[in-house]
């Protein structure tokens, strides 16, 4: 048996990391065990081809909470945030619609093909804006228990009772259709131009087992519309060097504070002891005792495989078994020898520098999904697109691209044949797909990383390749994540919690669960129940 430690943090994801900078910031002895070579989970930078630095994950920044960035001095460990500020959608018809950080050119843009489309955008915006502001809070806010009769309990239901009434009637029934309709309908009562609703309904089916036309996806629109840098909603930017420049500055604020962070030390079950956490065993063999186990993986890996079923009531482990956990998106990374050219806007340019989304129609989309839904691959998917290269020089050779493409959908179960199998093939998919927009594209690929759902499961820990650590449906939020009962990131074991994306408030680079799991240890901690 080694030293004890106060915290083990089981997953060096940017949770886990976040949870133990919080954590050895307020004084405690804190260790943090990665199962992989390198440090930060999904948010993760490596030299897969010689020269270029792929994000190989999630690749884009705006969902990490300002409070974060703030209150653990991000900056000074290196982070930097370049904002994308364009989005460009090319067209089968070979003419585009383009959204720029100037405002008074992107209306001119939208006016091409709907002055109407250009006069409700802003109002779209207005709005969006107000129903961001109005659920913002809930993002710091550790979910109240709706069942009990404690009075704390009862005031802070009563406290976002207070705080959604201030809406006013009118914008209260606006959220309550965000949290309720389809991505495709709602967007479908401001908008007509086809391409506008569908680049914007996107943002509701990104990670969902969802399509446009699925009911609950407007809200997974306004999770993403959250998204800030700079206090300024709906942005997104690029990490300088890449995702893994956000979880090398949470590295850099924890070890500071004499947090211990080691990689190839695979956890392989929660040591409990007396009905409490006392540690955990590694597959090596190697027991390392601590007061708390928090872990920074999903709840299904957590309680499933990491805590023998003997410690668990058997209805909580049927609880945690049904959470949805749907892998239905993939990745490719591109290395390039040269940029991408579009046939409907030929060259270099600003529309290069921001995101580039293949998503001509809502019908596109849905179609999209109709594959996934009988088990295949989208044969024309969903593809979310950055050159990184164009605003960081640091990721790729001189005179040399790198591509990062998000696709949907990659169902995670498949109905003919396996993802080793066909992995090439669904690469294969995307890269035809966009071939279709810019002709150029096949000529100019030195090196293609192709990651399946399964991939993400095998790799990087990810249960179904789900890359929320659980789908953001409104059974699965606030109060009801992970499960019914247990929002608060204690577990029915003593002295184990959760902090990772399967808690409140959920998936994407965020950092809020790794802070309130950590705040909530604390408070633990300063009552004595520690």
């Amino acid at each position: 048996m080694s030293q004890k430690y106060d915290v083990i943090v089981i997953g060096a994801g940017h949770n886990g990391l976040t949870h133990a900078a919080y954590l050895a910031q307020a004084g405690k002895k804190v260790l943090v065990l990665e199962r992989r070579h390198v440090i930060g989970g999904a948010a993760v930078t490596e030299e897969i081809y010689p020269g270029f630095k792929y994000s190989v994950c999630s690749y884009v920044v705006s969902l990490l909470r300002p409070e974060v960035i703030r209150e653990l001095k991000l900056t000074r460990g290196g982070l930097e945030v370049i904002p994308l500020e364009s989005t460009f959608t090319p067209l089968p018809d070979g003419d585009y619609l383009a959204r720029w950080s100037d405002h008074a050119e992107t209306r001119r843009e939208l006016a091409r093909h709907s002055p109407t489309d250009a006069e409700a955008y802003d109002q779209f915006g207005k709005l969006m804006h107000q129903m961001a502001m109005a659920v913002k809070p809930l993002l710091g806010t550790v979910p109240p228990d709706p069942t009990s009769l404690d009075p704390r309990e009862l005031l802070k239901l009563l406290g976002l009772y207070r705080q959604f009434r201030k809406l006013g009637a009118d914008r209260l029934y606006d959220l309550i259709k965000l949290m309720t309709m389809s991505s495709a309908d709602y967007l479908g009562e401001w908008f007509e131009t086809e391409a506008l609703k569908a680049t914007m309904a996107a943002s509701g089916i990104i990670g969902t087992f969802l399509g446009p036309r699925s009911p609950g996806t407007a809200y997974v629109l306004l999770h993403h519309y959250m998204g800030e840098i700079d206090a300024v909603f709906r942005s997104w930017g690029w990490a300088r060097g890449g995702m893994g420049s956000v979880s090398g500055a949470l590295a850099v604020t924890a070890e500071s504070h004499g947090a211990e962070i080691r990689t190839e030390a695979a956890v392989k079950q929660v040591l409990i002891k007396n009905g409490r956490a006392a540690g955990v065993v590694l597959e090596s063999g190697e027991e390392i005792e601590s007061r708390v186990v928090t872990s920074g993986v999903d709840p299904k890996r957590t309680f499933l495989k990491l805590v023998e079923p003997g410690h668990l009531d058997p209805e909580f482990v049927q609880q945690v078994s049904r959470i949805r956990m749907r892998g239905s998106s993939g990745k490719v990374n591109l290395a390039l020898d040269a940029l991408p050219d579009f046939s409907a806007l030929p060259g270099d340019g600003p529309h290069l520098r921001g995101a580039i989304s293949i998503s001509p129609s809502i019908d596109y989309l849905e179609r999209a999904y109709d594959d996934a839904k009988y088990g295949n691959f989208s044969r024309r998917p969903y593809l979310d697109i950055i050159i990184p290269s164009t605003i960081d020089l640091s990721v790729a050779p001189p005179g040399k691209h790198m591509m990062s493409i998000f696709v949907q959908y990659a169902p995670y179960q498949l109905k003919e044949g396996s993802w080793p199998e066909r992995r090439e093939e669904f690469g294969d998919a995307v890269i035809d797909t966009l071939s279709e927009y810019a002709p150029n594209l096949k000529n100019i690929i030195l090196h293609r990383q192709v990651l399946t759902p399964w991939d993400l499961e095998q790799e990087f820990g990810l249960t179904g390749g789900n890359i929320f650590h659980g789908e953001l449906a409104l059974d699965q939020l606030f109060f009801m994540r992970p499960v019914r009962g247990w929002a608060r990131y204690r577990t029915p074991i003593k002295h184990l919690y959760l902090c990772a994306a399967g808690t409140h408030p959920g998936g994407g680079v965020m950092g809020g669960s790794g802070r309130l799991a950590a705040l909530e240890i604390l408070k633990d901690w300063k009552n004595r129940k520690i």
